[in-house]
């Protein structure tokens, strides 16, 4: 059991006095921002952990040369093998034993989940450094837990976003494309599990995060293929910006219920059937579709089937998982998959938040079709009576997809 420290690890619950942790307290963005960064980290700490994955803490050199300019004593250490209470402990000692005063997490979703937990543990600064543009995960209070084998557990909403935000373009760059366009499946997905939960919320800050969902969703549609075919470019960093901070504001403002709904459980279901066999992103963006299968079959809804084969072109374009075999499951077994089912409607699960109640058998029903065809007179209508209610701003309260 891991050792709790001054704090409680426990999963997020509703409370009758709303806290909100929005955004890291500064963000520093841009290209060659090193020695301004490390500037900003000093003066949170002189004695840093530096937490991140054997190749983050390689491409972080730069980051590492100004620290020692710096004149800071920091010690790196592997978060590996995965945001585990094993992994926890052991870092936990050796930022103890050395006394660190800051923490710093370099690299993808799971080494800055590691060094954010960390963090709030030890009751330390934490800055969040990311690799790729695969998560939100540098921006959030949110770390999740997962085994060593790589299956989610539990999350754990921390008290605070990191003290620190630091998006290097020139780090962004250095990870493969793929992590990108898995970011890109995972930031759009606010959209749609955002609107089916809160869609129609009377509250201010909920229905501005549903707005700003929407916004997300709209850029990624209009700016991806050109950001995956031209890393580097304008349209590129719009869309890193929109996968890395802008999808961290939707959850920031919106609170737990704006997060994740049934995308997220899939995922989360499915790491233990497949473990690290895919990334995050692509999972849930493989989720996205499970979940508008879901409204289409439970609820007869024409916009969530139109949706569906809007998101299953828009993913054949950039690369995201359009079906089981795309994320290495295509010789699933009926038990693994009910066992992905299965914990997908654990009793705690997102998918609770859906505003109707999934059978086991509905669900491993709708993992096994996300490609399956509608009719086409379906979809034309639902465009049509979408691109309608589009002019007006009530959008905000309807719990529509396209």
């Amino acid at each position: 059991m891991l050792h709790q420290s001054k704090k409680t690890l426990t999963s997020q619950t509703s409370n009758s006095v709303l806290t909100l942790a929005v955004a890291p307290a500064k963000v520093i963005r841009g290209y060659r921002i090193s020695e301004q960064a490390v500037s900003s980290i000093s003066r949170l700490g002189n004695r840093p952990l530096i937490v991140g994955g054997d190749r983050t803490l390689v491409v972080a050199q730069d980051y590492v040369k100004s620290l020692e300019s710096q004149e800071l004593d920091f010690i790196q250490a592997s978060y590996s093998p995965d945001c585990s209470e094993s992994s926890l402990e052991i870092l936990r000692n050796k930022a103890q034993a050395h006394a660190s005063d800051v923490i710093i997490g370099v690299g993808g979703g799971k080494a800055l989940d590691t060094a954010k937990l960390l963090a709030y543990q030890l009751e330390i600064p934490v800055v969040t450094i990311p690799t790729s543009a695969a998560t939100c995960a540098a921006w959030t209070a949110l770390s999740n837990v997962y085994s060593n084998e790589g299956a989610f557990l539990y999350d754990v909403a921390l008290d605070n976003c990191p003290d620190l935000l630091i998006l290097d373009y020139d780090l962004i760059q250095t990870a493969p494309q793929s992590t990108l366009v898995a970011g890109i499946g995972d930031a759009i997905a606010k959209w749609y599990e955002a609107s089916v939960s809160s869609g129609h919320s009377e509250q201010t800050l909920i229905i501005a995060a549903v707005q700003q969902a929407r916004v997300l969703r709209d850029i990624l549609l209009q700016k991806s293929v050109t950001a995956v075919q031209s890393p580097g470019s304008e349209a590129w960093c719009e869309v890193v910006d929109a996968t890395v901070l802008l999808a961290g504001v939707i959850g920031g403002i919106g609170g737990a219920q704006c997060r994740t709904v049934a995308a997220h459980a899939v995922h989360n279901g499915l790491t233990h059937v497949c473990g690290r066999g895919s990334i995050h992103g692509e999972k849930v963006a493989y989720g996205i579709l499970v979940q508008l299968r879901l409204e289409e079959m439970l609820q007869g809804n024409q916009l969530a089937a139109a949706a569906r084969q809007q998101l299953l072109k828009f993913y054949e374009e950039i690369g995201l998982p359009r079906k089981l075999d795309d994320l290495g499951l295509g010789n699933i077994t009926l038990k693994q998959l009910q066992k992905a089912a299965e914990f997908a409607l654990g009793p705690n699960s997102d998918i609770h938040r859906l505003p109707f109640k999934v059978a086991l058998e509905q669900l491993m029903a709708a993992m096994v079709s996300t490609t399956a065809p509608v009719e086409a007179s379906g979809i034309s209508h639902s465009l049509n009576s979408r691109s309608n209610q589009t002019k007006k701003f009530s959008s905000s309260k309807s719990n529509k997809k396209i």
